[in-house]
């Protein structure tokens, strides 16, 4: 959800990629830096969004803005 609404979520094309390894980071570590954000994230390609709404995505998905549904 968090993706939707945060504008993460464009073409598609690396969407599970992307969500498998955010998913992986934040079962390690609910509450990532930027930087272990981008890290966890490195071997995924994306060419429409440029990082930035994912990475505003899983910072609110941490500070609980979703809860259970992210």
């Amino acid at each position: 959800r968090a993706f939707f609404d945060y504008g993460a979520y464009q073409c598609g094309f690396c969407t599970s990629g992307m969500l498998n390894s955010l998913r992986a980071l934040l079962e390690k570590n609910p509450k990532p830096t930027e930087e272990e954000i981008r890290t966890a994230i490195d071997g995924n390609i994306c060419r429409c969004t440029g990082y930035a709404a994912i990475i505003r995505a899983v910072n609110a998905v941490a500070n609980g803005e979703y809860g259970e549904e992210a």
